[in-house]
């Protein structure tokens, strides 16, 4: 038997008024305490969480719950979907024995059920393309994405803020690219102000360039831009509606996928408004791999990741990190991280006793708990949780034994998948490229015979005198960079081009 003690203070931890998500029911000793529950308040949803777990201990399967939860609460999800197992949440479950085995255990009956799920890709292949322009993407980000040190970076820093000064527009790497052969020919002289650089340093950035798009990853870069405003919408049912960002096709990039979930974070918290504290947030975040993110970061670049996870929660938006130890976060993120979910740890190394301690170490104390010894003897579906109560207090440190998912716990069919995304409201918006006039034209007709230097002139209702930025993207009848105020430029976080709320775009209907 459960000793009434922990069944007393377990009911007591967890228990608020207003909805929550509900992760299962305690354990203590291998008994299930079935009559209580271990939940998260929804309103609590914006204060961040982690979690961790070693591979195969059910780290995904736990994402899918609290998705499928947060979507049936009217709560729009992101996820990012490394490996193709997320496309169930598109699926009605289907009951097994196991599955009954455990809602019997936790004292919950299996209800099976789907969720309206947007299936993205940053190739194009099984989801609407996602891209970004280079210049919205921000010379720290793109640093990050191309795996640049510290020098090289300061000299990707010095062209973007050439290009904003010079009404150059970057939209994908043909755009950065003509503008660093530009700078090391004819154009040379015109960097004397910023300080210059070396052939050598551009001769790494163009082949590190080559390299991404020799992977796929150029069909990133480009128009039309995705809208931040698409993350946050709910179905006529009143459902969240589930991106789910397909990453498969793209594992060989982890600098790229993983930097480009930070560009989203960056973005939403560039473009929502002040909030406060919602009763529901806005969009919750599911940033998979998140180890991903900051190995061999710069402090620069760690500093910014920082400085996002704190500030965006006041936009309505909560992150959890998915990872595989706590130690894979740093310190400043992690204190930010209030709900942690911990699967269970393998401690078969030096190395993996030593992320055990650590781990042992960031959770509260608990009198019914031997931490360490838990954290390796936990089951598949079984957890450490700890959550923010309402008033901003974590409960008691308790071993869960997870609900199951409601939605597929496996893959739907690529035949399934594919009619999905070509059925998808999204996909009239984002599905065909668009190559509008750029830097890379501007400075060939630069280059061009005055005879032909004229005729395209000709061709175009541009000014005599050079455009500034904000002109060029005020152009732009398809991108978020149309939005910019005119005659003003603002790079906020990881230099990500900003866009005012008052230069919003008004959103497409889209149901």
């Amino acid at each position: 038997m459960v000793d009434s003690k922990f069944s007393s203070t377990m009911t007591s931890g967890y228990a608020f008024d207003g909805p929550s998500l509900l992760l299962g029911a305690p354990l203590l000793d291998g008994a299930v305490a079935s009559d209580a529950r271990v939940r998260v308040p929804l309103a609590m949803m914006n204060r961040h969480g982690l979690i961790a777990g070693a591979t195969g201990t059910g780290k995904t399967k736990t994402l899918q719950l609290l998705t499928g939860q947060l979507s049936e609460l009217g709560v729009p999800v992101f996820v990012a979907d490394l490996k193709g197992d997320l496309s169930g949440l598109a699926a009605v479950g289907v009951s097994n024995a196991k599955i009954e085995e455990r809602s019997k255990a936790i004292g919950i009956p299996f209800a099976p059920a789907a969720y309206p799920v947007e299936f993205l890709s940053l190739t194009g292949e099984n989801g609407v393309p996602l891209r970004a322009t280079v210049s919205s993407f921000g010379p720290l980000l793109l640093a990050r994405a191309l795996g640049l040190n510290e020098t090289q970076q300061s000299v990707l820093a010095m062209v973007f803020k050439y290009c904003d000064d010079k009404g150059l527009l970057l939209l994908d790497l043909p755009d950065l690219k003509a503008v660093l052969q530009y700078l090391t020919g004819d154009g040379a002289a015109a960097l004397a102000e910023y300080g210059g650089m070396s052939k050598a340093t551009v001769g790494v950035l163009l082949r590190k360039m080559v390299e991404l798009e020799q992977q796929d990853a150029g069909k990133f870069f480009g128009e039309p831009e995705f809208e931040i405003e698409d993350l946050l919408r709910t179905d006529p049912g009143g459902k969240g509606i589930v991106s789910a960002l397909e990453l498969s096709g793209v594992q060989d990039c982890p600098a790229l996928f993983s930097t480009f979930l930070m560009w989203l974070l960056a973005s939403l918290y560039r473009e929502l408004p002040e909030v406060g504290d919602l009763d529901k947030p806005k969009l919750v975040f599911f940033f998979d791999e998140a180890h991903l993110l900051f190995e061999g970061a710069s402090k620069a670049f760690l500093e910014q990741v920082e400085q996002v996870v704190r500030l965006v929660r006041s936009k309505g938006v909560g992150v959890f990190f998915v990872t595989q130890t706590p130690k894979d976060v740093p310190a400043d993120v992690l204190a930010q991280l209030g709900h942690r979910v911990q699967h269970a740890l393998r401690a078969f190394t030096p190395d993996d006793e030593k992320a055990l301690r650590v781990t042992a170490n960031t959770f509260p104390r608990s009198e019914f708990y031997d931490i360490p010894k838990i954290l390796t003897s936990l089951g598949i579906g079984e957890a450490l949780v700890t959550v923010l109560t309402p008033r901003g207090v974590p409960s008691p440190v308790v071993a869960t034994l997870l609900a199951p998912p409601s939605s597929l716990m496996a893959p739907i069919p690529s035949a399934e998948l594919g009619a999905r995304v070509a059925r998808s409201p999204l996909q009239a918006a984002y599905g065909a490229p668009v190559d509008r006039e750029s830097a890379r034209e501007t400075l060939a007709a630069r280059a061009a015979p005055p005879a032909a230097s004229a005729s395209r002139s000709d061709r175009r209702s541009a000014p005599a005198a050079e455009p500034t930025v904000a002109e060029q993207v005020g152009k732009a009848l398809n991108s978020p960079l149309a939005r910019t105020v005119a005659g003003t430029l603002v790079r906020g976080l990881f230099g990500v081009l900003g866009v005012p709320t008052a230069a919003r775009r008004r959103r497409r209907r889209l149901y």
